[in-house]
């Protein structure tokens, strides 16, 4: 099977293991663009193209399954994915004030990564965490009852650490 894809083309050996556990078992194929999304950091285009050889199903089909999830990234993401909860109680508790700082702050879309690749930048339906609304994840840290203020000095914060004020 032939890709078409841009850029260096990626390790293809760091899925076998995956595709050796899940590739025969029906029902696997959300399992392993998972596990391959852990593995690459999201899901380049060879990648799926490989796992629909390996799977013995479509390209149109994994790419189907992986375009309907939003779990699944088809660009690479910063150092720090900041993914900001905009359900109910944090929509009624002012998450759009949060965007806004962010996107000020980072000069970064919805969607988007900074210049430095150090922050990517999402508004997600649902954190499950209503009670410390507004709220936003930093890859794995929570944070809570956010100010537009708080925000900027988590991400100040970070900044200083990584060495990029």
């Amino acid at each position: 099977m032939n890709c078409r894809c841009q850029g260096a083309p990626s390790d293809l050996s760091l899925l076998a293991p995956v595709l050796s556990e899940y590739a025969a078992v029906p029902g696997s194929l959300i399992t392993i663009l998972q596990k391959a999304q852990e593995i690459y950091g999201y899901l380049p285009v060879d990648v799926m193209y490989h796992i629909a050889e390996q799977t013995g199903t479509t390209p149109a089909r994994v790419m189907g399954v992986a375009t309907f999830y939003t779990q699944f990234r088809f660009q690479p993401v910063g150092k720090y994915l900041i993914m900001l909860c905009d359900g109910t109680a944090c929509h009624v508790n002012g998450s759009a004030r949060i965007a806004d700082a962010v996107q000020e702050y980072l000069h970064v879309e919805n969607g988007g990564t900074t210049g430095d690749g150090l922050f990517s930048f999402s508004i997600v339906a649902c954190l499950g965490c209503c009670s410390l609304s507004p709220v936003m994840m930093i890859n794995e840290d929570t944070y809570g009852s956010l100010t537009p203020a708080k925000v900027l000095d988590i991400l100040k914060e970070i900044r200083a650490k990584e060495g990029a004020l």
